[in-house]
């Protein structure tokens, strides 16, 4: 299984970025959340450039004066499905336990929607 975090970053604004392994790559696939990852809760999310993997296992301050990161949760993911805009994936983490789904509609907007634990 692949690897993924959840870091609370406080700039710009208090946010959640969703950083995800991708196999075969050294970057990390990245969302910014508007909000912490709940059951059942549709997140606004927007998808950011590839990070670096060593955010995987990071946390402290970012240069450039770009605030600071704390691990909100991690652990091990699956990808169930993967079109051009769904991603469905089952969590194995601290906070996050089971599927999950990024989407993105016609006007590019993606959202995040935890299904259950």
């Amino acid at each position: 299984m692949l690897r993924f975090v959840i870091l609370n970053h406080d700039h710009p604004h208090l946010h959640w970025d969703l950083l995800l392994e991708q196999f075969g790559k050294e970057t990390l696939r990245t969302w910014r959340l508007e909000q912490p990852p709940a059951p059942g809760a549709v997140i606004q999310a927007e998808a950011l450039p590839d990070h670096r993997r060593m955010y995987l296992d990071y946390e402290g301050p970012i240069s450039g004066n770009r605030g600071e990161v704390q691990r909100w949760d991690s652990g091990e993911y699956e990808v169930l499905l993967q079109t051009a805009t769904e991603i469905v994936m089952r969590f194995e983490g601290t906070r996050i336990q089971g599927e999950a789904m990024l989407q993105c509609n016609e006007s590019g907007t993606w959202t995040f929607k935890v299904q259950s634990g």
